[in-house]
Parts: structure tokens; C-alpha cells; sequence
């Protein structure tokens, strides 16, 4: 078939060229169900010929679809139409590098700008073994807004024919982790590493090459190897070394070691680059890089403390005034504040460690630049070793290491929970890597060993935030001793001796608690309670409090339980760092569509949790967490105005009847209900156990509930049968039920399907199985998913929440299997990150956008330093 413009493939209607190189040519398409714009790349038309390179085409193709990351141009799937195939890959408005090369080289700030960009798309794909193999100016875009997007990931093997390429300089790319075969050149000729040029087999490292290729030339404007054709290319590329001299001082040491001809020597992880970008970069005259004014007081004010820790770090006899020192840590920070503190400052008090979006980073205090670490993606709870050059964290379900010297990231254990760690002394790691209880860990990695198990008899459910006491003979953490909820219980802080394994409450109702050691041997346990932080002296021997807490600070940020944690930290030189706010993480709710289009609903920051829109569409049903408490409100959509349909303080989790005339909501001891136009609850299931509806079958007869088992979360259904008065009986019977987690489960349209979230692969994915008939179970999500939701009736679409984004997933139902088509980013805007199991998002019933809950960007990036914090404690509470 000849392809041009008003010819179908599928579903898509091809409206112009957009490009055209080796791998065949690239048109804009029209999908005409979704009235959307994509690329489709035509495939050579020896494809329709070579089964067996199209069945290899085809699998090699749902390994690119798997590559989900905001510089990475997402591969969608597959079309065909009379014998043409084409990829159907995300269409990418903008220039290419290529263009912007062409006008002349460009800035060292947008160059560097861009590079980060590049390194964080190749460092995702190298994640999952895809290795690029092409990248090139032309294969890199960028969009109005500044975003980059890497194209043709991964298509070299896809598209590989078996037989030498005929041209080394418009090929594709390549897949790991098989390796290029003997003597076949791919890639462009400019762009290729000398071992690709030489045909010999190749790994991350050519990437590495073509990335240092691609920045030399982004600030020069000219390749750093060149010839006539492409024989001379290659020789020069095998031969002739880069005339760094013509790149800015900044980057020639971060060039020469990516343009390294032996692969031994070259980097080996992409993530190196971005510690060499940061140091490099800092080397520059501020001139070169102009900062806002708050970033610039933040400079000024962390090289103020920095002067301070190293002058009062030494002995002194006087005792200094307490200090209040506000840090804006600039523009571009935005901490999160999930699970852990997102600010933490070393033992020495000279370097800050934090979380922004997601990734770690580092700024010694006397220094101007902060640098992000590599391969932290995903990172929380950061905790530092007691010599400060290392700091662990918990990310992709792992509890790892990162230095800060060589960049390098150790994975030390699964941690299916990671709620928080503290490195001992003695080379060993304390950490609730489960709700099961404390485990210990050696600091190279290796099998933990569990310390103490939480006492399920007694009604606890989980264990956090240890730290390791002064000599390693005893560790402080977190209790929790309620049923889940109350959700802003801090359950007690309690020790427990390493030695003996004997523990015991220190403080009931408090949270987080840290030691600050004192030279009169009796330190203080600092800890926080209803947003309050207070001190108690604590006798480390004897593993006693010593008279009574002394509130220090009001306002001190902290998380609801079972996160529990609190914003704080506090170094052995006495100073202590801290966020201000409510419990809960403010944030707005707002509906967001697929090109991420926001309109506000509830514009005015709170802390809200778990949206539910009516099925009607007319009225929206949220949590509203309020002092210590937790309510249900409903607001109206149409005329506005909200009213609180639930008063006493412990309800959660609003789903509406499919009529959209009563809300049935969650309680630490069931499930209630209630007319959702005024307050006059009432008990429907009373299980005792903490329960959350998620979902009614479309006759209104059953609810799917995720329900506490007393160790973990399990999915029940209750069947309800109604009298003439209102409900007569309610039969509940467990649906999926296990060791594992289970939670979140959605009845489809239909009532034949159930989806639900699991984390017994070790992370959390979305499944679906079959309803009540539960036969084999089919996975949705590959790399993390959370809150199924679906379409509307005859869409054929699921949705779930990934990495605080929504995902769709198109299926096709043959029988009795599950066949999902294509799953894919429906919207690149991210959603505020949820704590515990409360959900961020609800589809609107018609399927086209969401209500979702959106960060706040309320003082996320302002810390506060409190100097001579520890002479404060020695003064409001003095020892015996």
C-alpha cells in the first residue's frame, strides 16, 4: 500500500511527513476515536516478506512500550493495514538538537540543561537493559516548554535483518542485553563509540560515547569526529582523539572521560555524569549562571551556617544563643514529603541530603551547588553513615546506598514497606524494611536478620523509624498500636536493647524519635506529638527517661499515620533542621485531562485524600483530614459549596451507590453508610477490623471492600439484600486472600472482572481476574501500579495511578482471557503522592478526565536551621 496523506492504518489517519531517514519514513496520524495526533513510523516493506523478523519485530517492540519516562517519546504499540506495519510512537512537537545545532552551538547553561535530560532518558532505559545504540542530535527533541525527548529507543534490533546494515550512517538501534553480532556496524558513523565502529560486541558504554559525542557538539557546533565519508569517519572515530579544547573548561574533564576510546576506561554508568555535570558546573563563574534572589539568600545563608558549624564545632565554654535561620533551597526544589523527612542534615552538621521529585540531593553547606545522586529515582527516607559519606535510602522496593564520592549505588536488601533505617558504628543497618518488625542488615548488604517482631495480641501493626542509640547497644522506633487508625495516632516510642532483644515504652503518643547526645552522658530523646516537638532527658545506659517532655517547637511538619513520620532532623553538633505545617500533606483538587489541561475544584490547599465523584457527575465526595481527625465532606460541582456528611472524626474512603443517592464509607471497625445529602450515618458491616469500600457492582448488590486482616490487607465482598426499610442482611466472603497484600479492588462495568493491586511479585502491580469465578489472574501493570479504575461501559480502557501518573491500559476480553493491548502514559501531569493506601485520583464517569488530587507548591522548598539548638535543650531541660 503507497502511504500518504488521507490513507487509513487502522484507526489512524495519516495527515502529513514529518521525517525520513534509513529505518523508512515518519507521519503525523490522526487517531479518529481519540481525536489524537501520534507519529507512525512506516516499516521497510522487506517486513511483509520475513515472518520471522516480523515476529521478532513485534517482540522487541513490547520491550520499547515498557519504557515509561518523561524524556523518553513512548512507544504506543503496533497498526497495520493491507500489508504496511507501522510503529505508533508519541508524537514530540519542536526542534530537534540537530536544528538548533544548525543555528550554531549553543549556551553552556541550555547545553547542560539538556544533557540532564538526555542522561536521565538513557539512564531509565539502561534500568531495563535497553541500550539506545543511535543517539544523535537528530534522535533528540526539544519541546516549547524546555522538556527533551529521546526518539528511536531500542529500534535497531527490532528492525535488525540478520545481514550487515548497508548504511552505518542512518541505522537504528539496539536492544539489550544481546549484544551487536561480529562485524555489523550500526549507528550513525559520528555518533558511534569505536567498539561499534569496529563491529565488535557493545554494552551501556556506547551510549556513554554518543552522549559525550552529542554534548561536545551541543557547545561547540561542530562534531568532534568528521570526515569526508563515512570510511573517514569511522577512522576517525577509531583513531582520532576530540580537540577538547575547544569545549568550555567546565565540561572537558565530564567529556574526556565519556570520549574515552577504551571502554574500561570510559564511564561505565551513565549516572556518574550527573555528579561530574553538577561538580563541573560549579566551577563556572556565577556570572555564567544567574540565580533568583531566594536561591541566592539560601547560598548565603547555608555558607552562614557552614562558617558557624566549623566555629563553634571546636570546644567552647559559652553557651550560644538559639538561632533561627529560614533556607530557601531554591526554585527549582520540590521536596516531597511521603514516607520519611525529606530534609535530612549529616552527623557533622555540614552537608544537607533531601528529596526532590522523587531523586536525592546533596549541597555541603559551604558550597553553592547542590548535585543530584545518581540512580536514586524513586528515593525516601534518606538516612546518613555516621561518617557522613554515604546515605542510605529506599527506592523500587529495595533498600540501597549511594556514595558521595564515587556516585556508586548499592542495593543491600528487598524492602517491601522502607519506613525508615539508622546506620550503626559498627557497620550494620537497623531498618523496617516490613510492618513485620526491625530488621538488621550488613552495610555492604546481605539476608536480614529480624531483631523484634511487632506484638499482633496486643494490636500493633507496625514498626518505624529505628535509630541507633550512642555505642550501638539499643535502638529508639515506632510503634503503632492501633488497627491502622486512628489516622493521626503516633503510637508510642519504644527502645529496645540489641543485646537482650528486651524493648519497652519510652513515651506513649509520640512519634519519630531522635537522640541528641550531651557531654553529661544524659542526652535528650527529641520527638513529635500533634505537630508539637518536645525533648525529655534520656539515660542511654539505663534506657530511661529522666523528668518530664518540655515542648521545644509549634508547627513542626509531620506525616499521618501509619506513615508517622516527622520533618525534622538534628546533627551531633546541635543543629537542628526542620519544615513547618499541618499534619497531612496539603494539597488541591483538581480535574486534569489527557494533555494535562487543570481546572480547579477545591483551590485553597487542605489536606484532602481519596476523590470519589458521583456516577452521576455531579457531586464530588473527598476525605478532609482535620486536627488529628478525619471526615468526609461532599461538594457540589455545579453550584459549588461544600457540606460535611460524617462528624465523628474516624471516616475515610467515600464511594458512592451506582444511583449516587447514599455514600458508603470506611471506619476503624467496618464499613458505614449514609444519605449523602445529610449526616445520619449508619453501621453496615460491623467486622471490628478496619475496612475500605472501593467499589459496587452496577446493581448496587455487592461492594468490594479491602478490609485488615490484623498483619495485612485483604479483598472481601459483601452482598447486601435490602427489606422495605433499608438494609436487611449483609454476607460478607473473602475474594482474594493471602500472606501478600491485596487492596484496591474494582468490579468492572460488566461485573465479570475484578482488578486489584498485589504486591506479592515484591512491588505493587495491577491484575485483573475473573469475577466470582476466579480462574487465572493476568497482570495490567509491569513496572508498578496502583487505584484500578474503569472505563466507562464499551471503552475497554483500565486505569491506573504509576510513579503519581496516570496510566491506561487498552484490553480486548476473548472468553475467559485477558488480553491487554497496550498500556500507555494517558497524562504526563503528576498527582500529589498519597500517603498510605489513600488514593489520589477518580475517574469522571464519562472517562475523559479525572479529579484528581495536585501538589500545593506550598513552601516546599524552604528549610529552617535552629544554631545552637542542643545549648537551647541544655537551657529549657537541664539534666539531674
Amino acid at each position: 500500500m503507497v502511504v500518504g496523506p488521507g490513507v487509513r492504518i487502522g484507526p489512524y489517519e495519516v495527515t502529513a511527513l514529518i521525517g525520513e531517514g534509513g529505518m523508512g519514513k515518519v507521519w503525523r496520524a490522526h487517531h479518529v476515536l481519540l481525536k489524537r495526533d501520534d507519529a507512525l513510523k512506516v516499516l521497510p516493506d522487506a517486513f511483509a516478506d520475513d515472518a520471522d523478523r516480523l515476529a521478532r519485530f513485534q517482540r522487541e517492540a513490547q520491550v520499547l512500550a515498557s519504557l515509561n519516562h518523561p524524556n523518553i517519546a513512548h512507544v504506543y504499540g503496533l497498526e497495520s493495514s493491507d500489508g504496511t506495519r507501522a510503529l505508533v510512537m508519541e508524537l514530540v512537537e519542536g526542534p530537534t538538537v540537530a536544528d538548533r545545532i544548525a543555528h550554531g552551538a549553543i549556551p553552556l547553561d541550555e547545553s547542560l540543561s539538556i544533557a540532564r535530560q538526555i542522561a536521565e532518558a538513557l539512564g531509565a532505559a539502561h534500568e531495563r537493559g535497553i541500550i539506545h545504540r543511535d543517539l544523535k542530535p537528530a534522535n533528540i527533541k526539544v519541546r516549547p516548554d524546555g522538556a527533551v525527548k529521546v526518539l528511536d529507543f531500542g529500534l535497531a534490533k527490532a528492525l535488525d535483518s540478520g545481514s550487515p546494515s548497508t548504511s552505518a550512517v542512518e541505522s537504528p538501534t539496539i536492544t539489550s542485553p544481546a549484544m551487536t553480532r561480529a562485524g555489523v556496524i550500526l549507528g550513525t558513523a559520528a555518533y558511534m563509540s569505536p567498539e561499534q565502529a569496529r563491529g565488535k560486541p557493545v554494552d551501556k558504554r556506547a551510549d556513554i560515547w554518543s552522549f559525550g559525542v552529542v554534548l561536545y557538539e551541543m557547545l561547540t557546533g561542530r562534531r568532534p569526529f568528521q570526515g569526508e565519508d563515512v570510511t573517514e569517519t569511522l577512522a576517525a572515530v577509531v583513531m582520532k582523539e576530540p580537540e577538547l579544547g575547544r569545549a568550555p573548561f567546565q565540561v572537558r574533564r565530564l567529556l574526556s572521560k565519556c570520549l574515552e576510546k577504551d571502554p574500561k576506561k570510559r564511564l561505565h554508568d551513565i549516572g556518574d555524569v550527573w555528579t561530574l555535570l553538577d561538580e563541573d558546573a560549579a566551577e563556572e563563574p556565577p556570572a555564567r549562571f544567574p540565580k533568583a534572589a531566594a536561591a541566592l539568600i539560601g547560598v548565603l545563608a547555608l555558607a552562614l551556617v557552614a562558617v558557624s558549624v566549623l566555629y563553634w564545632g571546636a570546644a567552647r565554654d559559652v553557651e550560644q544563643p538559639l538561632e533561627r535561620l529560614p533556607v530557601d533551597l531554591g526554585p527549582d526544589v520540590s521536596l516531597d514529603s511521603g514516607t520519611g523527612a525529606d530534609v535530612i542534615i549529616s552527623p557533622d552538621g555540614t552537608r544537607l541530603v533531601w528529596v526532590s521529585n522523587s531523586q536525592l540531593f546533596t549541597r555541603r553547606l559551604d558550597q553553592s551547588n547542590a548535585v543530584e545522586l545518581p540512580d536514586t529515582a524513586g528515593a525516601t527516607a534518606p538516612f546518613f553513615k555516621p561518617d557522613g559519606r554515604s546515605v542510605g535510602f529506599f527506592a523500587q522496593g529495595m533498600l540501597k546506598a549511594v556514595s558521595f564520592e564515587s556516585g556508586e549505588v548499592k542495593i543491600l536488601c528487598a524492602a517491601a514497606d522502607g519506613a525508615g533505617g539508622s546506620w550503626g558504628e559498627d557497620g550494620f543497618i537497623i531498618a523496617a524494611l516490613t510492618p513485620r518488625g526491625l530488621s538488621r542488615i550488613p552495610d555492604a548488604g546481605g539476608t536480614p536478620e529480624l531483631l523484634t517482631e511487632r506484638q499482633t495480641e496486643s494490636g500493633e501493626n507496625f514498626y518505624r523509624w529505628p535509630h541507633i542509640l550512642p555505642g550501638g547497644k539499643a535502638v529508639l522506633f515506632n510503634a503503632s498500636s492501633y488497627n491502622v487508625f486512628p489516622i493521626f495516632d503516633e503510637g508510642n516510642i519504644e527502645v529496645l536493647s540489641i543485646e537482650s532483644r528486651q524493648r519497652k515504652t519510652l513515651r506513649p503518643g509520640g512519634t519519630y524519635g531522635r537522640y541528641l547526645p550531651a557531654s553529661d552522658g544524659q542526652g535528650h530523646l527529641l520527638y513529635v506529638a500533634g505537630g508539637t516537638l518536645f525533648a525529655v532527658r534520656l539515660d542511654p545506659e539505663r534506657l530511661e527517661l529522666v523528668g518530664e517532655p518540655v515542648p521545644m517547637l509549634e508547627e513542626v511538619a509531620y506525616g499521618p499515620n501509619p506513615n508517622g513520620t516527622a520533618r525534622f532532623d538534628v546533627s551531633r553538633t546541635g543543629t537542628l533542621i526542620y519544615r513547618t505545617g499541618p499534619a497531612g500533606v496539603p494539597v488541591t483538587v483538581q480535574w486534569v485531562d489527557s494533555r494535562g489541561t487543570l481546572e480547579p475544584v477545591l483551590a485553597d490547599p487542605a489536606v484532602y485524600a481519596r476523590p470519589a465523584v458521583s456516577p452521576d457527575g455531579r457531586r464530588l465526595a473527598v476525605d478532609m483530614l482535620e486536627k488529628q481527625k478525619s471526615y468526609i465532606w461532599v461538594r457540589d460541582l455545579r453550584l459549588g459549596g461544600m457540606s460535611k456528611v460524617t462528624a465523628d472524626g474516624r471516616s475515610y474512603a467515600p464511594l458512592w451507590s451506582p444511583d449516587s443517592r447514599y455514600i458508603v464509607f470506611g471506619s476503624p471497625d467496618g464499613t458505614w453508610w449514609t444519605p449523602s445529602d445529610h449526616a445520619s450515618p449508619q453501621p453496615l458491616i460491623k467486622s471490628g477490623r478496619a475496612q475500605m469500600p472501593w467499589s459496587f457492582t452496577s446493581d448496587g448488590k455487592q461492594i468490594a471492600i479491602q478490609e485488615w486482616s490484623g498483619s495485612t490487607w485483604d479483598v472481601t465482598v459483601a452482598t447486601i439484600e435490602s427489606g422495605r426499610d433499608g438494609v436487611k442482611s449483609v454476607k460478607t466472603e473473602p475474594v482474594v486472600n493471602s500472606q501478600s497484600t491485596e487492596i484496591h479492588p474494582t468490579f468492572s462495568p460488566d461485573d465479570r472482572w475484578l482488578a486489584y493491586t498485589s504486591n506479592d511479585s515484591g512491588s505493587r502491580e495491577v491484575y485483573v481476574r475473573a469475577y466470582p469465578n476466579a480462574g487465572r489472574r493476568f497482570q495490567i501493570s509491569n513496572a508498578g501500579g496502583l487505584y484500578p479504575r474503569w472505563g466507562p461501559p464499551g471503552s475497554r480502557t483500565l486505569f491506573f495511578e504509576d510513579d503519581y501518573r496516570i496510566m491506561a491500559a487498552t484490553y480486548t476480553i476473548t472468553g475467559n482471557e485477558f488480553v491487554v493491548e497496550q498500556v500507555r502514559l494517558w497524562s504526563e501531569t503528576t498527582l500529589a503522592r498519597p500517603f498510605g493506601d489513600a488514593k489520589n485520583y477518580d475517574l469522571a464517569p464519562d472517562g475523559k478526565r479525572v479529579i484528581a488530587l495536585i501538589p500545593a507548591r506550598t513552601r516546599e522548598h524552604q528549610v529552617i536551621f535552629l544554631r545552637n539548638f542542643a545549648d537551647e535543650l541544655r537551657r529549657r531541660v537541664p539534666g539531674r
